[in-house]
């Protein structure tokens, strides 16, 4: 299910919600700037980082919520005084939420949904379905491509899947800063794969199943056939993490943490996490909703 679907789910469900926003950050925090959290009387969605701090929190929001309050701030120091060891502060801003807050967040999610880092994911075999099925629950929309209808229905993941007579095509017409996982049935074809992604110059990701031999062929094919291709940005082993074990669901496991280090290193120190906003601004409230 897609974020913007399971909020927009929660939200038309739930009559009463407060949103939590994390609205600064000074030192070490578990999250960043700019997340948020729904709390409705019996239910949740999303997260500000769980703890100490996310309990009292939900706390906070469901005495809102009992005792008509609209607006709260908190202050909270992620040290002892909670029994937490960040060391750093937050602040956070409690509103009980109208129909118009409401719509503003389907609104928001369903743009962070459209901003999604795409991961293509090139064979859909047991190690392609494997990737599937661990990318699904990630900040990323996974596409799985191959051109064998009959592998792609043995995929159960809830991600995009596509049946393509010319998959280099899918490579081609996805947006910069994708990344892309090789791992075809034929080695001709990675090589084609591989060698269209990396010909893009603007991947985040580029990856193909093998070894340190295929590598070295690849590198041999490039020079030959794409003009002396440099393969200097592809990553082959992927997964390459020492790891014997070669059961499908392993190796995903370990290329799907190489892809998600690539995908978010540039950002996640400072961007909030599924989100790109400012922080929010407004009036301190005090716990009657009294403006200040």
């Amino acid at each position: 299910m897609t974020v913007p679907g399971s909020l927009s789910k929660f939200l038309s469900t739930q009559h009463s919600v407060i949103r939590v926003a994390l609205t600064r950050v000074r030192g070490s925090s578990p999250r960043n700037e700019g997340t948020e959290m729904f709390v409705a009387p019996g239910a949740l969605w999303g997260t500000i980082g769980g703890g100490q701090l996310e309990f009292m929190a939900i706390n906070a929001a469901r005495d809102m919520l009992r005792d008509g309050v609209l607006h709260q701030d908190l202050d909270v120091p992620l040290g002892p005084e909670i029994g937490q060891c960040c060391g750093g502060r937050v602040e956070l801003k409690l509103t009980r939420m109208r129909a118009s807050d409401k719509w503003a967040a389907t609104e928001r999610a369903a743009q962070r949904e459209e901003a999604l880092p795409h991961v293509y994911v090139m064979g859909a075999g047991h190690v392609g379905r494997a990737l599937a099925n661990q990318l699904q629950h990630l900040p990323v929309r996974c596409i799985l491509v191959d051109t064998r209808p009959e592998e792609i229905e043995l995929c159960t993941a809830s991600v995009e899947t596509r049946v393509s007579a010319i998959p280099e095509s899918d490579v081609w017409g996805a947006p910069a800063r994708s990344a892309f996982i090789v791992l075809t049935h034929d080695h001709g074809l990675d090589f084609l794969l591989t060698s269209a992604a990396l010909e893009r110059q603007d991947a985040a990701y580029v990856g193909m199943i093998g070894s340190a031999t295929k590598r070295v062929k690849l590198r041999n094919w490039a020079h030959k056939h794409c003009d002396g291709q440099s393969i200097e940005h592809l990553k082959c082993p992927i997964g390459a993490s020492g790891s014997r074990d070669k059961r499908p669901s392993v190796i995903a496991a370990f290329v799907v943490a190489e892809v998600m280090a690539e995908l978010t290193s540039e950002t996640a120190a400072t961007a909030p996490t599924g989100a790109n906003q400012a922080p929010l601004q407004g009036h301190y409230h005090d716990r009657k909703g009294r403006s200040a």
